[in-house]
Formats: C-alpha cells, structure tokens, sequence
C-alpha cells in the first residue's frame, strides 16, 4: 500500500548517521544518497524510508500526532533500534515493551530522532 515514507531534517550528515545506527538492526541501507536526500531500503530494494531537506528550503518540523512506525521481525530488534536511537542522541518516548492495548503481541518501542521526528520500532510477532 506504501511507496515510502519521507521526514524532514536540518543536517542531512547526521541524520544519515543516527540513522544507519538505527535501521541497521533492521536491515535496512542506504539506497540513494544526493541532492538533499537519503533513502534507506532493504538490500537489492528501492529506498522506502527518506530524509530530506524541506523542498521549500523552510525548517523541517514534526508533526503533532504523527509518526513513522517501522516493522521488526522480532522483538530484540525492537531493543537494538531504540537502544541506537537513544546512543546517537534520540529522546526516549516509550521503552521497548509489549503493549496489550493495541494487542496481545504488539512489542513496541517509541523514540524522537534528533529534529524531534516521532518513530516507532515495532514487532507484531510473538515471542
């Protein structure tokens, strides 16, 4: 249903540094990297995960209520990308940990990057 998912930064070098920290757990690499962005995909796959600058040269911003959630395929990944995030710099906003509520294997783990971008790592799988 997705093409891909796209944020905003100020400082494209060290976004793409938090972020190769981040997404390595999962996976994901740089795909394609100019002209004010960086793109992260799987390996052989096209970038579905964008860091730009704001194409109207503004300052980027996070938006209230949104945020970007990226699939694990098990729960220690979940502790590994927010373990980077909060290595690298990123603001906790909700440790790895189940999460009934949404429902009974929902392993989830919230944190903002370093332009205050919300980001979720999730593992819908069972243990």
């Amino acid at each position: 249903m997705y093409s891909h998912t796209t944020i905003g930064a100020n400082d494209l070098g060290r976004a793409r540094e938090f972020y190769d920290a981040v997404l390595a757990p999962l996976g994901l690499e740089v795909r394609f990297s100019g002209g004010g962005i960086v793109g992260w995909g799987l390996p052989g796959g096209r970038p579905q995960f964008l860091v730009v600058r704001p194409f109207d040269g503004g300052e980027p911003s996070a938006g209230n209520g949104s945020m970007i959630a990226l699939l694990a395929h098990e729960r220690r990944l979940v502790d590994a990308c927010h373990a980077a995030a909060l290595e690298r710099g990123g603001a906790d906003e909700g440790a790895p940990g189940l999460r009934p509520q949404y429902h009974r294997n929902y392993y989830g783990a919230y944190f903002r990057d370093l332009d205050g971008n919300k980001v979720c790592i999730v593992s819908h799988h069972a243990e």
